[in-house]
């Protein structure tokens, strides 16, 4: 059991903020930062509330459903029977082992259900690592060679004292836990910390995809499980693209193995490069459809890498990130604000990279980011010469 478990008070209030429909990720945090606590924001009386909160969403804090009822107390059963040798844990943004990686991201979750080794949660050392983790994401549907490529660069990658972090999805993701796992059979993980972490988009009692049911067994042995979504979840498609951002967050750079144009694999490297973090992608075939998201993530900027030691070179003077102070802030505007913007710059005329940086003082990395997810979506054209063009929506 984690000996620093919240007790039942904290547990409902966290909980609760959580499921109260209308709430949300930002308003809550911004509840939590006017009050101090969780427990202290069902302290406190309705009215203290009303230029916060509309009515609904005040009557949504003040009730307990018996479907949230249920969801807690699942959860505090949870929290009491992990398997032997394994620990349960809910770690709050208020916990001092949160991650500080996320915490420094724009959306950090408001808790995240963990699970990993007991002895990972006996002490004070921080379960996640503050430094030195690379997301490494890619196809559902690999190559033989892509699968080979994730599994050794994992393997060796790990071995050289870096977590690998991914999504337990078929394909890339699996192939890179099993090589971080391999590394750490062979006595060659990381000193401190855990050799891989899975991020599910489901609760972490409802594994997902099935079949990779004894690959999560393994990975909860060596390295940590890692939800924000509560038990019982089942997989809906709109929480994968949400749990890519944890996963960006959670690494100093991510590396695409092999992507298609349209992947979520490209949704965590966007939102890596919009964290500051690096991003790298390994090269493939002109012909082969897994590649094409990888060499547009090149002709964006992401480091080219033909060997692990090509991500250990640029990894290694990266510094500690440190959690900003209190809500951390975006690097720029929400993503919708972001393409409007953009897009309002770059008119219906042809425009190069210098002129917008010009017209929107963004830097040319920005930019680049925005531009590839604008094409993806079909607002942008890329023309001869380095220049770009808006599209009309139909």
């Amino acid at each position: 059991m984690d000996p620093q478990a919240l007790d039942q008070d904290e547990l409902s209030a966290w909980l609760r903020l959580t499921l109260a429909p209308g709430i949300g990720r930002a308003l809550a945090r911004r509840l939590l930062a006017a009050c101090g606590s969780a427990p202290a924001v069902f302290a406190h009386s309705p009215t203290a509330w009303r230029t916060e909160l509309t009515p609904a969403q005040r009557t949504a804090l003040m009730t307990v459903t018996p479907a949230q009822r249920a969801v807690i107390d699942t959860c505090g059963q949870w929290l009491q029977s992990a398997p032997e040798g394994l620990a349960h844990a809910l770690i709050t943004l208020a916990d001092p082992r949160y991650p500080a990686g996320l915490l420094a991201t724009e959306d950090p979750p408001l808790l995240l259900y963990v699970a990993g080794p007991a002895q990972a949660f006996a002490g004070t050392a921080a379960l996640f690592p503050a430094q030195r983790a690379l997301a490494v994401v890619g196809s559902r549907h690999p190559s033989a060679q892509g699968l080979l490529d994730a599994q050794r660069f994992s393997h060796e990658l790990c071995a050289a004292g870096l977590c690998i972090v991914s999504g337990m999805a078929l394909g890339i993701d699996a192939a890179a836990h099993e090589g971080a796992l391999r590394a750490a059979s062979q006595g060659h993980a990381p000193d401190a910390g855990p050799a891989t972490i899975a991020v599910w988009g489901t609760g972490l009692d409802q594994p997902y995809p099935r079949r990779n049911a004894a690959l999560a067994q393994r990975i909860a042995r060596a390295g940590l499980l890692v939800s924000e979504y509560p038990l019982g979840t089942p997989p809906l498609a709109a929480h994968f693209p949400q749990r890519n951002r944890i996963i960006a967050g959670l690494a100093q750079g991510t590396l695409v193995v092999e992507a298609a144009l349209a992947s979520g694999s490209l949704i965590t490297a966007r939102l890596a490069a919009e964290q500051g973090r690096e991003v790298f992608a390994i090269p493939g075939s002109i012909h082969a459809p897994q590649s094409r998201g990888c060499h547009a993530l090149l002709r964006q900027g992401a480091k080219l890498v033909e060997t692990a030691q090509d991500v250990l070179d640029e990894l290694q003077g990266l510094p500690q990130r440190a959690p900003a102070a209190g809500v951390p802030a975006r690097p720029h505007p929400s993503e919708t604000r972001v393409e409007s913007e953009l897009l309002a710059a770059l008119g219906f005329a042809p425009l190069g990279l210098d002129d917008l940086v010009a017209r929107t003082g963004w830097s040319a990395a920005q930019l680049q980011v925005v531009l590839l997810e604008l094409e993806l979506a079909g607002r942008v054209a890329r023309l001869a010469g380095g220049l770009f063009q808006r599209l009309e929506r139909s």
